[in-house]
């Protein structure tokens, strides 16, 4: 039951979780049970009229939507629960009203807890309260003594499911183990088990695991009820990102589906919570006055990206160096906007992973987590690709007899990267400045190693292959012979690892489809342009030694 089964009611229910006040929301509760008392499964009721009784306003749309009573009654249950939960917890001592606690409501109705919980989803109205300062479940005494009057056959039913007798046990424990050793899991041992006897699923599946955590030496399914170790967790977590089911990963552990994705949120937890993000503190975010100029747009922002879709490389330029004039320079009050944002959303995203208990994390905290992850990246990547023409430059002054090209500018992007992580935008310098310096530090250290490899290492053949002319054939030519034989190039494919193949194929458009920039390459396998123009080279390269190995003319 969580989710709505009426796209129309859960958008209802977000509008009044957003907008409505607290007081108007505690009143929509009431007359949400109130409602559900009165829909009955077997009728159609309109939309309009369900959004009268919850809200006294009569929508002028979807007036002709109708929605069956048993839809009504299950997303009225959510409603109620949503709208509930929203509500800021009063402190006790301000209500008036009798109430009860969670385990006082279990103890009169002799159900479970859970029981109860489920209860507040079919209309029993609880209130989050403050309790000795903390938050707590309290159910208003008018409303369980009305829930029980309107669902006593429900009740009754609860009351009887949680008292089993010792037979009853016994037989469960008797039944489960047989069930087991023919290969079943707990979850399909306790939905057969609990068929034969009349019994909830709930119910059976808990006597099965309390028995085992009372009797290790002879559980019905050991190994199975005792915590997972790091390793199972982790496992847990890579099935489920591989797209792997709940349900099937909940077979293999043996396992609940809630246990397996408390499993994963833990993992998830651990991974996003790991380390801080460094950034260059400032005054100015302690100030919540300029939080909306902070992440407000830059300074002539829609010029800036009214240029993106305008720019065109000089017509003198290669095509594979096309890629530099796809991105505006940035002028200096832009750049610092920039770097001002990107280390306000990672000040905001230490202050949210701060208050993080990655043992206890919410859903939503880690959703919030990945939003500030996503939006730093967006930043970062953005004053990157402004900042490649100038990285071109640099390898370009930087380049020497027998070096490539590609892999100079690989490295000054590696420099560029820690760059952006490192600079004081507040100082009032320009970015080029102070990447130039990191870029041509990497390079002093990095090509006299380079140059000092290739002397120690070198052979006769590499030093006869230095010395000739390079009469390879760039990117285009080759793509021209591919057209030319076709065959020959699809085989020497198979050679390459799938992601390089695919980037060759969707860059030359050798299956027939149109040719792919480096960006829409790089948006489909969610990596810079930059990483796709390395693997595009580097496949190429490939083929190249593939052709020569086998004979295979290439132009």
């Amino acid at each position: 039951m969580t989710n709505f089964k009426q796209r129309s009611l859960r958008e209802l229910t977000d509008q009044q979780v957003r907008f409505a006040p607290p007081a108007r929301r505690l009143e929509q509760v009431a007359k949400a049970q109130q409602l559900l008392a009165e829909v009955e499964t077997k009728r159609v009721y309109p939309y309009s009229y369900v959004v009268f009784k919850l809200t006294d306003y009569r929508p002028d749309d979807a007036t002709e939507l109708l929605i069956p009573g048993a839809d009504l009654k299950h997303d009225l249950g959510l409603f109620v629960h949503k709208v509930e939960q929203s509500l800021p917890p009063v402190p006790i001592e301000l209500i008036a009203e009798p109430l009860f606690t969670l385990d006082e409501v279990s103890k009169k109705f002799h159900v479970s807890t859970k029981t109860v919980s489920r209860w507040r989803m079919q209309g029993l109205l609880a209130r989050h309260v403050l309790r000795d300062g903390r938050k707590t479940l309290a159910f208003p005494v008018a409303a369980v003594e009305s829930f029980a009057a309107g669902h006593r056959d429900q009740v009754a039913r609860g009351a009887r499911f949680s008292h089993l007798s010792d037979s009853e046990k016994d037989d469960i424990v008797l039944s489960a183990r047989r069930l087991a050793s023919g290969g079943r899991n707990l979850t399909e041992v306790s939905k057969s088990i609990a068929d034969r006897l009349g019994r909830s699923t709930e119910a059976v599946r808990y006597t099965i695991k309390n028995f085992d955590r009372v009797h290790p030496d002879s559980a019905v399914f050991p190994g199975r009820n005792g915590p997972l170790d790091a390793a199972s967790k982790h496992q847990i977590y890579q099935a489920f990102q591989e797209g792997t089911s709940m349900k099937l990963i909940a077979k293999n552990y043996g396992r609940t589906a809630s246990s397996i994705y408390t499993v994963i949120n833990e993992v998830r937890a651990e991974r996003l919570l790991a380390a801080p993000a460094d950034y260059m503190d400032s005054p100015e975010f302690s100030d919540p006055a300029l939080t909306d100029v902070i992440l407000g747009p830059m300074p002539n922002e829609e010029d800036f990206f009214g240029k993106v879709h305008t720019m065109r490389a000089p017509k003198d330029v290669d095509a594979q160096m096309a890629y530099l004039y796809e991105r505006p320079l940035l002028s200096r009050e832009q750049e610092a906007h920039l770097f001002r944002k990107m280390n306000y959303l990672k000040h905001r995203l230490n202050q949210v992973r701060d208050a993080i208990d990655p043992a206890r994390a919410r859903a939503q905290d880690l959703q919030k987590v990945e939003e500030y992850h996503t939006a730093v990246k967006g930043v970062r990547d953005l004053l990157i690709e402004c900042n490649q023409r100038l990285v071109h430059n640099l390898a370009t002054k930087h380049l020497q007899p027998g070096q490539n090209l590609d892999e100079l500018k690989s490295d000054a992007n590696v420099s560029i990267m820690r760059a952006v992580e490192k600079f004081d935008y507040s100082r009032g310098n320009k970015f080029s400045t102070y990447a130039t310096w990191a870029v041509m530090k990497n390079f002093a250290r990095s090509i006299p190693d380079e140059n000092t490899r290739k002397q120690r290492y070198m052979t006769g053949t590499d030093e006869l292959f230095d010395g000739k002319a390079d009469v390879r054939t760039d990117e285009q030519e080759v793509l021209a012979a591919a057209g030319q034989a076709r065959d020959k190039v699809n085989r020497l494919l198979n050679y390459l690892d799938p992601r390089t193949r695919e980037v060759i194929k969707m860059r030359t458009g050798i299956d027939g489809n149109e040719e792919m920039t480096l960006e829409q390459i790089g948006r489909h396998f969610g990596i810079t342009k930059e990483r796709v123009r390395q693997i595009n080279v580097r496949g190429m390269k490939q083929l190249r030694e593939k052709a020569a190995e086998e004979n295979v003319e290439m132009p």
